[in-house]
């Protein structure tokens, strides 16, 4: 008989082909960075994405987790958390301040809901999101989805859409760039 904490590790590192390949697919890029460009975004926020440099850098790669932080300009800032649940995979955004502490809007994010495809992901905003997104009064982000799109030596995109809203930044694969400096809160 197995034990109950086998048996959620084995749960833990069940995953589905889709699900596989598109992280292997991602996972095939572990080291490298890529320049991307916005071509689609209206959004209106603080800070806009069309004014900065935008690379994204896969960085650490595992069988079940993959960090990759995206780059705008001088803000590193911003990571996200590709994982493995045994359900499905989710996607998390982790945002530090300067010294590294978490910010205030960190960990956001979705599930996958379905098995989408090796070359495509989308991810509903979770119940900690939408939580999290009430509490910081943007309710209307309670609606929002996260897609990932990656054709390897082509592109890999990410994409945040909801109602009336849309951005896209494509990064182009076929050309690696040099690698940006550490994200904040992690070490080299």
């Amino acid at each position: 008989m197995m034990s109950v904490t086998a048996a959620l590790l084995l749960v833990s590192t069940v995953s589905i082909p889709t699900h596989d390949a598109f992280f292997d697919n991602i996972r095939q890029y572990c080291g490298q960075s890529f320049e991307g460009q916005v071509v689609e975004d209206n959004f209106k926020g603080v800070e806009t994405f069309t004014e900065n440099r935008l690379v994204m850098h896969v960085r650490e790669c595992s069988e079940n987790e993959l960090r990759i932080p995206f780059h705008i300009g001088d803000n590193h800032s911003r990571t996200w958390i590709l994982t493995k649940t045994g359900s499905g995979i989710t996607l998390k955004h982790d945002h530090r301040n300067p010294d590294g502490s978490d910010d205030d809007g960190t960990m956001y994010g979705g599930q996958t809901v379905d098995a989408g495809w090796a070359n495509a992901q989308s991810f509903p905003a979770d119940q900690y999101s939408k939580e999290d997104f009430i509490r910081r009064q943007i309710p209307q982000s309670i609606w929002n989805t996260w897609h990932m799109y990656i054709y390897p030596g082509e592109f890999f995109s990410y994409r945040l859409t909801r109602e009336g809203r849309e951005l896209r930044v494509d990064f182009d694969l076929s050309t690696p760039v040099e690698t940006p400096p550490t994200p904040w809160g992690y070490e080299d």
